[in-house]
């Protein structure tokens, strides 16, 4: 066991899914190599003491669903700004989304184009997805052998003409061409035909409702009975690693359930936002609330809180889908689809799930083992054990603030979060045991995160 050089103690850390008193120590390398039940007093000069007996420590939250957007659209979000966001609230490892930059994560040498821009700027641990589109099949294995943790594709249109959406026959192959990897294939599960397309809009695209209509529950539910089904008849049908990006429509939810009944290996998160917001409270023109899928009733918010305490939806996320200000102007059907949030997603689903009688212990199941476990990174990150990084959030769990513009990190601030009342405060982040957010100090100024590009594990 290597030696320690550092030791951190609460009365609340967040051990094997409860909530206990502990003594954590960490060595050189920013790696945990022992845990101890119970506060232990300083008593070695040697070892440096970090006493959080006021706090609760939990480990560094995994966002598996952020749009970094670099290079290309870096006047969007960049590297350096989204990851200082990123560790203002605790998240210690993002994993960034293979569309929105300009190349897209398609090819090897794309992906060398996407980590030439985000050397050196880091704050926090950056891994990568790639992407699926029609007719790159070829580069799949090749991407995995340089390390990507797995792959998304778009089953309707995904707003930008770089990342063209996939068909069945292309859904099909890249099933086959994934299987035995150990990668994980993400769908943006909406789907679209002459049975299911909505009437042409044709009046009030500044009123949600009219937004909403045209994103009916069936293009999501239409998506997952064909990823399903496409998946039962492929070559490998229980083998390959299947996930539901932000799922947002409570009906897809029996499908999902019956997959994972069948042994599919299918999997499925959301957002904060859907758990958060309502179609009901959603004010005309508030083109803040835009995205894709969208808010929908707070009866279907209601039914999303209660797949994820049963375990149907296993993961929450941010999706940080942002823009500039000018794109999000305009009514429902002309501006950017996405919402901004990166770095408010554990006091914004601490606020809900504390209101519903939900642990935090669970939160952080949704928020950082599961994610972590979705990107093959569990064991190394999303948890407080040995061997693990030594990330870690500091959390003031009942402290409150007042989103403001100074809690958006991000470069563009436009969220539907302004002046929302949250409760849980990210005191400190810690990434492998250096500091690198300070709640009265904000973000450091020296980029402190990796690239992680290990190959994932078969």
């Amino acid at each position: 066991m290597s030696a320690a050089v550092a030791l951190y103690v609460s009365k609340r850390v967040l051990i094997d899914e409860a909530l206990v008193p502990a003594s954590v120590y960490v060595d050189a390398a920013g790696r945990i190599v022992r845990v101890d039940p119970g506060v232990v007093a300083p008593t070695d000069p040697d070892l440096a003491y970090h006493d959080f007996t006021a706090y609760t420590l939990l480990p560094g939250l995994v966002d598996s669903h952020v749009h970094l957007n670099e290079p290309g659209r870096t006047e969007w979000e960049g590297f350096a700004s989204g990851t200082r966001a990123a560790a203002s609230g605790g998240v210690t490892t993002v994993v960034d989304m293979p569309l929105n930059a300009i190349p897209p994560t398609t090819t090897v040498a794309n992906l060398h184009t996407k980590l030439g821009a985000a050397a050196g700027q880091c704050f926090v641990d950056v891994a990568f997805w790639g992407g699926v589109i029609p007719g790159n099949a070829p580069d799949l294995r090749p991407l995995v052998d340089e390390g990507v943790r797995g792959f998304k594709c778009f089953m309707i249109n995904s707003g930008v003409d770089e990342f063209p959406a996939v068909d069945e026959s292309d859904i099909a192959t890249a099933m086959d061409t994934l299987a035995g990897t150990g990668a994980i294939y993400m769908f943006h599960a909406e789907m679209e035909d002459e049975h299911n397309h909505p009437a042409e809009i044709t009046t009030a695209p500044e009123e949600y409702s009219t937004f909403l209509a045209s994103r009916p529950d069936t293009f999501e539910t239409k998506a997952i009975d064909t990823i399903v089904r496409t998946a039962q008849a492929s070559a490998n049908p229980s083998g390959l690693l299947l996930h539901v990006v932000h799922v947002s429509s409570a009906e897809v939810l029996p499908v999902l359930a019956r997959a994972q009944s069948e042994q599919l290996r299918i999997s499925a998160e959301t957002c904060f936002h859907y758990l958060t917001f309502c179609a009901e409270e959603v004010p005309r023109a508030g083109t803040q609330y835009k995205c894709c899928p969208p808010i929908r009733s707070r009866a279907n918010r209601e039914l999303l809180w209660r797949a994820l305490e049963d375990g149907v939806l296993s993961t929450v996320v941010s999706d940080h889908s942002p823009c500039t200000p000018e794109l999000k102007q305009g009514d429902f059907f002309s501006a950017w689809g996405g919402v901004s949030g990166l770095g408010l997603g554990l006091s914004v689903l601490w606020t809900q799930a504390s209101k519903r009688g939900i642990s935090l212990a669970k939160v952080m199941q949704w928020t950082s083992a599961n994610t972590a476990r979705q990107a093959g990174l569990y064991g190394r990150k999303g948890v407080i054990a040995v061997g693990a990084d030594a990330d870690f959030v500091v959390f003031n769990e009942d402290a409150e603030f007042v989103v403001g513009q100074n809690q958006l990190v991000f470069k563009n601030k436009v969220s539907p979060y302004l002046g929302m009342k949250l409760r849980g405060v990210v005191e400190r982040t810690i990434l492998r045991n250096g500091v690198v957010y300070i709640r009265d100090e904000g973000v450091g100024a020296v980029p402190k995160g990796a690239l992680i590009l290990e190959r994932v594990v078969a």
